[in-house]
């Protein structure tokens, strides 16, 4: 449904979602009412093209410097409209360069903003949820593609299900860099970039077979782009939208016939054509052929929502879920811990991740740290409540959480049990214990001896989840020379693995050996001796 002002009382929050992308960023600001609804309030658009190059690259500084000022832009935005919460997604470019992290920490210390780099496969479920919104889908599954700079994302779905989803890495930016060297683009180069198409798209015909659709949706720049040209070339109006607008595989077919024989000059007298993406359209122009001609596709519509306006929908989706009590727990303490939690609005997702992940480095580890059942729940909890501080500020959130912890009054602890926690959580983030710390400096000498462990498995099991999106699924740890730590994802792991190793200096001297993360396809089980 179009983004019409809900005439049911006035808005309750204002938000912004911000998309970056490898070609743009991209955000939005909208007022949400009380019945789900939202109208948009502003939007900025910025292309910086961080692929220009290629994708899973080193960011260069000047890229990183274009990034961060096209942030500073949109949070003075933000500040200007009265924005209360700031959603920022990053995709490929951010989340596959080895130095991605690294800008991620500068958007959160020069700006304050904390970006999520999430993998393809969330990419695709936040645009089903933008077509579902923006589109009249009805009961009949619609194949959607959204191409981006870095990845394409393929989704199956009507208006209410989503029954098929895929991210390949078949954006325009990556496949441009790779496959299209001369201007025009040659036969040749044609030819080997569909046939590297054809073989990509395997999986998705695998989801037509069983929910087959002839028609197909187009969402993002390059989509909109080619709707723009054909209804340019066929002589219509899109001044107010292109939101539905439709068009027949005949049509495309005309466009690309003509348009893929010129050259970037000629190219950029085509009506319709964003100047801005001149370097990249003939990559996605080329996947589009190949996905007409594959699937059979015989009509094709746009949608002008894509991966921001889904951010916006699965955050009312989230907030409007009926608050349900936990049941109540038989046992004191993890009532208390929980109820703690609840009032602290806390980040059940990424915490309860990092909680699992921290138990099973130590289990794994059982033998060296000889530590019991009464440690291991307190290392437990504290990853519960490592991130509680939020619900305060986010600036200096890991002294929040002490804070909070020690003054909870958590039923069924001592206080040096919660001395410990407090500390565990406190200590998550960069700093490492030191006496110069007042607090710590109080702890009794076996506190301080626990704290230092239990933060250990902590910092690396929270640096595993940077992303905040579950991208590590499984982790197996083998302790020889070195530490080292086998981790299967779901994406790709350069961050989680960054994350990890900027925080593994208090694992490493428990262990008394160098840290070594592997991103493996299967965890194999270690063999006993």
């Amino acid at each position: 449904m179009p983004e019409e002002k809900s005439q049911n009382g006035r808005a309750t929050r204002r938000i912004a979602a911000i998309d970056l992308g490898t070609n743009s960023f991209h955000a939005v600001i909208v007022d949400i009412y009380p019945d789900g609804s939202f109208s948009t309030v502003d939007t900025l658009k910025e292309m910086i093209c961080l692929g220009k190059d290629g994708v899973g690259r080193m960011l260069s500084h000047s890229e990183m410097d274009l990034g961060i000022d096209t942030l500073k832009k949109i949070k003075t935005l933000c500040v200007h409209q009265n924005v209360e919460k700031i959603l920022a997604y990053a995709t490929s470019a951010i989340r596959e360069a080895e130095n991605g992290g690294v800008f991620i920490q500068r958007a959160i210390d020069e700006l304050q903003i904390k970006i999520m780099a999430i993998p393809g496969i969330k990419e695709a479920e936040l645009v089903a949820y933008a077509v579902q919104h923006g589109m009249q889908l009805g009961n009949i599954p619609h194949l959607i593609m959204d191409i981006g700079g870095g990845s394409t994302e393929f989704i199956i779905a009507d208006n209410k299900e989503i029954f098929f989803k895929d991210s390949k890495k078949l954006g325009v930016s990556r496949m441009t860099a790779d496959y299209i060297k001369h201007d025009p683009v040659t036969k040749s180069e044609i030819g080997l970039l569909s046939t590297y198409y054809q073989k990509r798209l395997i999986d998705i015909r695998k989801g037509l077979e069983r929910y087959p659709t002839d028609v197909l949706i187009g969402s993002s720049g390059t989509m909109q782009n080619i709707a723009s040209m054909i209804a340019a070339m066929k002589n219509l109006s899109t001044s107010v939208t292109l939101n539905e607008f439709e068009y027949s595989a005949e049509d495309f077919m005309k466009l690309y016939n003509s348009f893929i024989k010129l050259n970037r000059k000629k190219r950029l007298t085509i009506p319709g054509l964003d100047a801005k993406r001149v370097d990249f359209i003939i990559a996605g122009m080329i996947l589009v052929k190949q996905v007409i001609e594959v699937f059979g596709i015989v009509r094709i519509k746009t949608s002008v929502q894509a991966m921001r306006e889904g951010i916006i929908v699965s955050y009312i989706h989230q907030e409007m879920k009926s608050l349900q009590l936990l049941a109540d727990y038989p046992d004191t303490r993890r009532r208390s811990i929980f109820e703690l939690l609840r009032k602290c609005r806390w980040h059940e997702m990424h915490s309860s991740h990092v909680s699992n992940l921290a138990l099973k480095l130590f289990d794994q580890t059982a033998k060296w740290h000889k530590l019991g059942q009464q440690e291991k729940e307190l290392l437990e909890y504290s990853a519960l409540l490592h991130d509680i501080g939020y619900h305060i500020s986010h600036r200096k959130h890991h002294k929040h959480s002490l804070y909070i912890i020690l003054n909870a009054d958590l039923k069924g602890f001592s206080q040096e049990e919660i001395e410990v926690m407090a500390h565990v959580s406190r200590y998550h983030r960069r700093s490492t214990p030191n006496n110069r710390h007042q607090f710590f400096a109080g702890l009794n000498p076996s506190q301080k001896k626990l704290v230092k462990i239990l933060a250990g498995y902590l910092r690396v099991a929270d640096g595993l989840d940077r992303s905040h999106y579950q991208n590590v699924t499984d982790l197996r740890v083998e302790v020889g020379s070195k530490v080292r730590l086998y981790i299967k994802t779901i994406a790709d792991p350069e961050l989680e693995i960054w994350g990890a190793m900027r925080k593994r200096e208090l694992f490493e001297d428990f262990f008394g050996k160098k840290l070594e993360i592997i991103p493996v396809e299967v965890l194999v089980p270690e063999v006993e001796t």
